[in-house]
């Protein structure tokens, strides 16, 4: 449609607006020429602030404010957008109508345009997937022409981009769906332009956005920014579910441990909220339903950097399931109130019987919202959840890596974050979590803390101390860990940086929370000849001078609360330790399938002496070692002065396996003793790389990727979780290790890792041992 007599134009803007039930808009302001109800959110009556809303996933969220009632992208860089989570296009048989205010903040070399995106979809076409899709179909202004699809028009009159309306018109048209893009000004019912073209409509599915410049290729000093306000969605085209609103309470973590004091049983728990504005309301306040009754427990201040709110009750009734609601009061600019409630069940303390545990590691963004793993765990129905790190990665979500100054990189690292409470904050809804942050959750590719020292020059992945911000760093320990038992000694180290270890009593269990990275020496200390300071590539290079006097694994501070932990056995007579990383080198493969390393001085194998000192200090308390970050699942156990003396070790398949490792041994000729006696190969007795002795059960090796579809591609790649029943009364510990795309209460042996399931004893952690 190359133009349109101003009575045709009329006439078309009329038809779309009637077919949907809408007036013809007069000579009205913007506001008000949308249906009643119809407009997403509730951005005029928001105060300032970096969130957007519960209706919306920002892109990426440290680019967007809320500004004087409108929403303003903050970046000139390419495909900002806002999607509508609350709405997908699913019913193409049916039409619908969106419209939108823009205005033009700010061109710097060109203009990218503004508009609309429709049909975005991921491979699973799920609506939280579908926010970090690239594609779908735009429509929109760009430097003055009307874009649709691959359909470009100059406007028949000039229009004011400061303060234009955007109207996209969807309708049943045949075996087709038709689109009309009207451009016009938010004062006057005269259309600036139209534009019409027609698709298949299977590419209308999938989310809707709004869009500050198209071209994802503008880096930030290129494109133009724009503000977006009365965001109108209506029509039958859109299935709407309003359950999926994010916020204002994203998601709560609790736990629930015996202090052995006189405050008897502690419940802790923490909301997290979106980053809010100075004029919002900064409380949130916890109830407990008695009988019919709900009782106040009182408000906690929300940390405005980590965006927290954490209650400590002493005293808890540990002997009945109790319902909870976090409510956050919303304040709005006239003075009204937007109340929001999270809800969920506070355990009773599991007793008399076996507690399951569900043991989580390591979630690359690829695979997102990682469905198949939350949807076991409701299933399998866990009594407590452990994620032992890397809860995100760098490039989680797109739009780069924002490392300093401190308040950019926090809410950089937030907007990661969310990712994992947003995949998961069902499953964390009604039963305690335990939650360790490693490497990637610090922005690092390897972590060596130094105590909590300033990284002086070098990589995050070979260079010890730390990269970011301290006041970054402790909003994602406090993010992760504000609601753990309360810690064995929070004395702050290096850089006034928190600590989190410390201990839980739950379930007639006792575990020990450590951190295996945040006091470990860096490589630097060391020469691995290889070019690379963390990995030894040579088979023959000698390992054994990598292990230098005074060398750190967990540090004085957490071995002497090892020490004391494993002669504590009140209220409990069976122990788990919860760490990071395995305290062997169960890998000798990294990266690709060929990649061959002796050694990786990220694993828990290196320094060799600090580890054998951890090795001899656990093995009187007898725990099970669970632990994560290798990609790899195994069950292994230690050896100290001799092969398996020490304690067993379950490394958990990652959620969703990005870097990929193999243990292969037996293809380099490494030697071995004592294979189990179910055959398996690369099983056994062995000396890993850094000359540290290990018995390898079971190992679940991967497949090279080749998929496309994500979950495919997660369970090839050796994602999936772990599932451990610790039986206090039996003192026994029997592991499952699921693969990604299973249903794990269907019985099927292949639903695991080849070697599992496995039944071991607490004694065999102390090297009393009865597997063969």
């Amino acid at each position: 449609m190359q133009s349109l007599t101003r009575r045709m134009a009329l006439k078309l803007f009329a038809a779309g607006t009637t077919f949907l039930g809408f007036k013809k808009p007069g000579v009205l302001q913007a506001d008000e020429k949308t249906e009643a109800g119809s407009v997403a959110g509730r951005w005029k009556k928001t105060h300032d602030r970096v969130w957007l809303g519960e209706e919306f996933w920002a892109n990426p969220m440290e680019d967007w404010r809320i500004k004087e009632g409108a929403a303003e992208c903050l970046s000139t860089g390419g495909s900002r957008n806002i999607q509508l989570v609350t709405h997908q296009l699913t019913n193409t048989e049916a039409p619908f109508r969106m419209s939108v205010h823009v205005s033009q903040q700010e061109v710097k070399q060109q203009d990218g345009g503004v508009g609309f995106r429709v049909g975005v979809k991921s491979d699973i076409n799920e609506y939280r997937s579908n926010c970090f899709a690239k594609g779908g179909i735009k429509a929109g202004v760009v430097a003055g022409e009307m874009v649709l699809g691959n359909k470009q028009q100059k406007l028949q009159q000039p229009a004011d981009m400061k303060n234009c309306v955007l109207t996209l018109i969807g309708k049943p048209d045949g075996e087709k769906y038709s689109l009309t893009l009207i451009v016009s000004s938010p004062e006057s019912d005269k259309p600036l332009g139209t534009l019409t073209q027609t698709f298949p409509p299977q590419a209308l599915l999938g989310n809707v956005t709004v869009v500050s410049n198209f071209d994802p290729r503008f880096n930030r000093k290129i494109g133009a920014r724009y503000r977006f306000s009365d965001w109108s969605v209506t029509g039958d085209a859109f299935t709407v579910t309003p359950e999926h609103k994010f916020g204002p309470i994203l998601w709560s973590q609790y736990s629930l441990s015996d202090s052995r004091s006189d405050d008897g049983f502690v419940m802790k728990i923490t909301a997290l909220t979106g980053p809010l504005g100075e004029q919002d309301n900064k409380d949130v306040e916890l109830f407990i339903k008695q009988a019919d009754d709900w009782k106040s427990l009182g408000t906690a201040a929300l940390d405005t950097d980590a965006w927290t709110a954490t209650f400590r009750v002493p005293n808890w009734n540990e002997k009945e399931a109790t319902p909870f609601k976090l409510v956050y009061r919303e304040k709005l600019t006239d003075g009204t109130e937007v109340p929001a409630e999270r809800t969920g069940i506070i355990r009773a303390n599991p007793e008399g019987r076996p507690l399951k545990l569900g043991a989580l590691t390591c979630q690359k963004d690829y695979g997102f919202p990682y469905e198949p793993v939350a949807n076991n765990l409701l299933k399998v129905d866990p009594d407590l959840l452990y994620f032992s790190g890397d809860q995100l990665y760098e490039d989680h979500g797109g739009f780069g890596l924002i490392r300093d100054p401190a308040a950019p990189a926090i809410l950089n690292y937030l907007r990661k974050f969310y990712m994992h409470g947003w995949a998961f904050g069902e499953a964390m809804r009604d039963r305690p979590v335990i939650c360790l942050p490693d490497d990637h959750d610090v922005f690092h590719g390897n972590l060596w803390g130094e105590g909590g020292a300033k990284m002086k020059e070098g990589t995050t992945s070979s260079a010890g101390g730390y990269r970011e911000p301290a006041r970054m760093v402790n909003v994602v320990h406090k993010t992760c860990t504000a609601h753990h038992p309360d810690y064995a000694d929070p004395t702050p180290c290096k850089q006034n940086i928190s600590v989190y270890y410390g201990d839980m009593v739950y379930g007639g269990v006792g575990f020990a929370i450590i951190a295996d990275r945040q006091f470990k020496s860096g490589p630097e200390h060391v020469e691995t000849g290889s070019g690379r300071a963390d990995h030894v590539m040579d088979p023959n290079f000698d390992t054994s001078v990598l292990d230098k006097p005074g060398l750190v694994l967990l540090g004085e501070r957490q071995e002497k609360f090892l020490e004391r932990w494993c002669d504590d056995w009140r209220a409990h007579n069976i122990k788990v330790l919860f760490s990071q990383t395995v305290f062997a080198g169960v890998a000798t493969h990294h990266g690709g399938y060929d990649g061959y390393l002796k050694a990786d001085l990220d694993c828990g194998s290196w320094p060799q002496t600090a580890r054998n000192r951890t090795v001899q200090i656990i093995r009187k308390g007898m725990p099970l070692h669970i632990n994560g970050d290798q990609h790899l699942t195994s069950l292994s156990q230690y050896g100290s002065d001799a092969q398996r003396d020490s304690c067993w070790s379950f490394c958990t398949p990652a959620i969703s396996a990005g870097y990929p490792r193999w243990w292969r041994p037996d293809e380099v000729g490494m030697p071995h003793e004592n294979r189990p006696q179910h055959g398996l190969a690369n099983t056994g007795e062995f000396i890993d790389g850094f000359g540290n002795k290990v018995y390898v059960y079971a190992v679940g090796n991967p497949e090279p990727a080749s998929e496309k579809n994500r979950y495919d591609l997660a369970h090839q790649k050796g994602s999936g979780f772990g599932l451990v029943l610790i039986d206090p009364e039996k003192k026994t510990y029997t592991l499952n290790s699921f693969r990604f795309l299973v249903d794990a209460t269907d019985g099927k042996t292949s639903n695991q890792f080849p070697g599992w399931p496995v039944t071991i004893h607490k004694k065999e952690n102390g090297g009393d041992n009865l597997i063969q």
